[in-house]
């Protein structure tokens, strides 16, 4: 299979190449040239599959003439071997035909896990076959760092360099990145917010000129085809446990990057039955805006409980505007140019065929304190300040009642104390047990400058 660039300018590549490139040379996302397309027969013959199985399934079309079948399988067996609950993506009833898609049973604790433990198993493979050293340089609101850490921390022929926002992600999420001390592990604090890190990284690709000689950068944040394309397996399992294919479903997906909810609607268009895609977004809510009024400008970036969403550019989305705009990639560098200005707008056209699957709602820290409150009272469980607001958007933008609704828990609720400890008073969520001794854990992380020589030259310096 073939992959091509969102923005159409820069050559089609195979899988291996694609994941190894990132950002296309046009600076557009690689997509697969066409989708692999599963009857309604096929998916139904997949009830009962393990986690692992299914992953299979799904991911060896995308893969299809760069990796063996035997080895595909291992790959993906490795991944899922580090994750505490042996359904790996467990479902929990919160109330009347709606359900939680437990995605924190990996090893940091957030969805991240899925794509990053596969990620780093499927770089290693590449890697080791061509016999290639890479430089992994990644940008996260909070999660994506730490599974990125942990996927590749023991891969020989990588150097992982993640820039957070100093201070501005919480103090779990920080401690699972800077207490991991492999020597090829570099934590950057940046002075600034996610967009900067993130703008930062996407420079750093676009002019990989400061890397020692015969180097180059991979992405392992959801600008990487095979993060998107990990995710999908598990709206298809979920799916299946509620019916699927013989019953529709509907999801609600906390959302900051639009790659979890992307790789939802690309689930859709490959034959699993979806009524309906919920966009949740907290008080960052550009998404919203611009699915419920076509206002894609941006605003002054809010920082919230919900770190993990404080985002204002949200990459993935050029992928979905590239379908809505029928595959036009002098379209999306149109829209891509003017959003570089500050704001760009949508064809009527596009807005309508996003409104057939895709609804939006917004909530801010209060709204969000609430229903946390709400739903332990009701049902004792607990939610993560993410998992909250896409479960407030479930309950507020539901189109039918008799579909099942499945919201995404995107992190474990002990990674946001605070905001746990605001709406539930005394309540202190504990880590699992083989985190109980974060905190007593050696920590090892650069702070530095917004300043993009800087942290190009601090990359230089510690690539072995």
């Amino acid at each position: 299979m073939k992959y091509i660039s969102t923005r159409g300018q820069a050559p089609a590549l195979s899988f291996e190449e694609a994941i190894l490139t990132g950002l296309a040379s046009d600076g557009g996302l690689y997509v697969p040239e066409t989708l692999p397309q599963f009857s309604k027969e096929e998916i139904a013959s997949w009830a009962g599959l393990s986690y692992q199985e299914l992953a299979f399934k799904i991911i060896e079309p995308f893969v299809a003439g760069d990796i063996p079948s035997e080895d595909l399988k291992g790959i993906i067996n490795r991944a899922y071997s580090s994750f505490r609950h042996e359904a790996i993506a467990p479902m929990v009833q919160t109330a009347h035909n709606e359900w939680v898609l437990e995605l924190f049973q990996g090893p940091t604790l957030a969805f991240k896990d899925f794509a990053l433990q596969f990620l780093g198993q499927l770089l290693d493979y590449v890697l080791n076959k061509r016999q290639q050293k890479v430089v992994v340089m990644g940008a996260t609101s909070g999660d994506t760092g730490s599974a990125a850490i942990e996927g590749c921390r023991r891969c020989e022929h990588i150097d992982i360099f993640i820039l957070h926002p100093h201070q501005r992600v919480s103090e779990v999420q920080r401690r699972q990145m800077t207490t991991v001390l492999s020597g090829n592990v570099h934590n950057v604090a940046l002075h600034g917010n996610f967009d900067d890190c993130q703008n930062m990284v996407k420079a750093s690709f676009a002019d990989q000129s400061f890397l020692p000689e015969g180097r180059q950068l991979v992405a392992v944040n959801s600008i990487n085809w095979a993060r998107i394309m990990a995710q999908i397996v598990y709206y298809f399992y979920a799916g299946l446990a509620l019916g699927a294919p013989n019953k529709e479903v509907a999801f609600s997906v906390p959302t900051g990057n639009f790659g979890d909810i992307f790789a939802g609607y690309l689930a859709s268009k490959m034959g699993l039955p979806v009524d309906q895609l919920i966009v949740a977004t907290n008080s960052n809510d550009i998404l919203h805006r611009c699915l419920a009024n076509n206002d894609h400008s941006k605003k002054e970036l809010q920082h919230t409980l919900s770190p993990s969403m404080d985002i204002m550019v949200s990459s993935n989305f050029e992928r979905l505007l590239f379908d809505l705009y029928d595959r036009d990639g002098a379209a999306i560098q149109q829209l891509m140019d003017n959003f570089k200005s500050g704001s760009m707008t949508l064809s009527d056209v596009a807005i309508s065929k996003a409104a057939e699957l895709f609804s939006s709602y917004r909530l801010d820290d209060e709204g969000m304190i609430e229903t946390i409150a709400k739903v332990y009272d009701s049902t004792e469980y607990l939610l993560d300040p993410h998992t909250a607001i896409g479960l407030a958007a479930a309950r507020n933008e539901r189109r039918r009642q008799d579909i099942p609704m499945v919201c995404l828990a995107t992190a474990h609720p002990a990674k946001f104390p605070e905001a746990v400890e605001k709406a539930i008073a005394g309540m202190h969520p504990a880590l699992p047990h083989h985190m109980v001794d974060l905190f007593e854990r050696e920590e090892r992380y650069d702070v530095l400058d917004n300043d993009i020589a800087k942290v190009q030259s601090f990359v230089t310096k510690h690539s072995r």
